[in-house]
């Protein structure tokens, strides 16, 4: 069959054709760009699936997790903050990714340093008690998780009470020589900042004399920090007299 020109078609129907065109553009113009919608984070698999699907490489499989679980939060065409995310589910897999390389530490910032970040105080509460339950697990290796947890509770939270908790522990537990002395002394500083001044010259005076303290600098720091609490004592007996 011979194609018609278009010379040969009438201009009225020429005319309509443009005006559907047109109104179908405009039409198309005016509806709302689809919305794109963040996937909900799944439940973390029980870890004897995970260590099943990592043939044999937990190690290599942990840090694939981790990858996926930070990388999570950018999803095609769209952002989810973190504040928005499910932190029990969050909770979970950050446990599994552990579970599948104990030695490793990056859950862990991820917890402390990351997660808790967001402005949200249950979810805040929520990873410091994650860093604080695994420092329990592997005190000699996680003890600056926790040391940044309790930061996190006096300077974010404002609760000493549980940033003394997150201190004490770490002086308790974490016995290592390779933990610093800074970490060890902390509960000693958030004691002076409760108040709890005679207890904090106490532990300090007596770590001064058990001869723990071996750097100059930080000894000549301590015992300056010990005459400054014995001057808020004396300085408190007297004006209560």
């Amino acid at each position: 069959m011979a194609e018609r020109a278009i010379s040969t078609v009438p201009g009225m129907v020429l005319m309509l054709l443009a005006a559907a065109l047109a109104s179908q553009l405009a039409l198309k113009a005016l509806e709302p760009r689809p919305a794109a919608q963040g996937a909900d984070l799944p439940q973390a698999p029980p870890i004897a699936v995970l260590r099943l699907a990592s043939l044999g490489e937990p190690i290599a499989a942990a840090n694939l997790l981790s990858l996926y679980l930070q990388a999570f939060d950018t999803q095609p065409g769209v952002s989810i903050p973190f504040k928005d995310l499910d932190y029990d589910r969050v909770e979970h897999w950050l446990i599994r990714i552990l579970e599948l390389d104990p030695a490793g530490q990056y859950p862990l910032l991820m917890a402390s340093q990351i997660y808790s970040q967001v402005p949200h105080e249950k979810k805040q509460r929520q990873m410091l008690d994650l860093a604080y339950r695994q420092f329990l697990l592997d005190p000699n290796q996680r003890w600056r998780w926790l040391a940044h947890a309790a930061i996190m509770a006096k300077h974010r939270l404002h609760d000493l009470g549980l940033a003394l908790r997150y201190a004490r522990a770490i002086n308790q537990r974490a016995a290592s020589s390779e933990v610093p002395n800074w970490a060890k002394q902390m509960h000693i500083f958030v004691l002076e900042d409760i108040g709890e001044y005679e207890t904090a010259k106490i532990l300090l005076g007596g770590l001064l004399a058990s001869g723990a303290i071996t750097d100059a600098h930080e000894a000549r720091f301590l015992t300056e920090r010990l005459n400054t609490l014995q001057a808020v004592e004396k300085s408190s007996t007297m004006s209560e007299k």
